[in-house]
């Protein structure tokens, strides 16, 4: 069994727990999220992922819009290439499944589309929040709703110009 190095820091939507090995990051779980994987042989050690830690706090406090983090996501073929789409929505935009699932190359799969995107392992800093359903409708979130409302809301309020300066 390979072992993992985990963290757990606290953030605006709740503990988050990093885990990962070799320095990629693996996991980003966020407490009572639907999909958990198994934590066996997962060891504590509040040292490690001090980059993504930086940057998720840049990004809550509304200076960071991409992070720049190695990342180790293990899923099969189909799932990678959802993620990969998924990183590539701006910062404060959103699109539906069918988009995703178009932009992948597979039209019409956008319940698989929306399958993957529900077992993203590193949620926020591969942005599964910003998938809407096809009528704008926020759904499933495996964070839950209150909190994709509160990313879009935080991501949002950071790209809206001021009305007056």
């Amino acid at each position: 069994m390979t072992t993992l190095q985990c963290r757990t820091v606290d953030s605006p939507v709740g503990p988050l727990t990093l885990a990962g090995r070799d320095g990629r990051l693996m996991h980003l779980r966020m407490v009572d999220q639907t999909y958990e994987p198994s934590r066996a042989g997962w060891e504590v050690d509040d040292t490690v992922f001090s980059d993504a830690v930086d940057q998720l706090a840049a990004y809550f406090a509304g200076e960071r819009t991409e992070f720049d983090l190695e990342l180790d996501m293990v899923g099969t073929d189909f799932q990678r290439r959802v993620w990969a789409a998924l990183r590539t929505i701006p910062y404060g935009q959103t699109c539906s499944y069918g988009e995703i699932a178009r932009q992948i190359g597979s039209p019409g799969a956008s319940r698989a589309v929306g399958l993957a995107n529900g077992h993203n392992p590193i949620g926020i800093i591969v942005p599964c929040h910003r998938v809407i359903g096809a009528n704008g409708s926020l759904t499933g979130y495996g964070g839950g709703l209150d909190r994709k409302r509160t990313l879009l809301a935080l991501e949002k309020s950071r790209t809206t110009p001021a009305l007056f300066n």
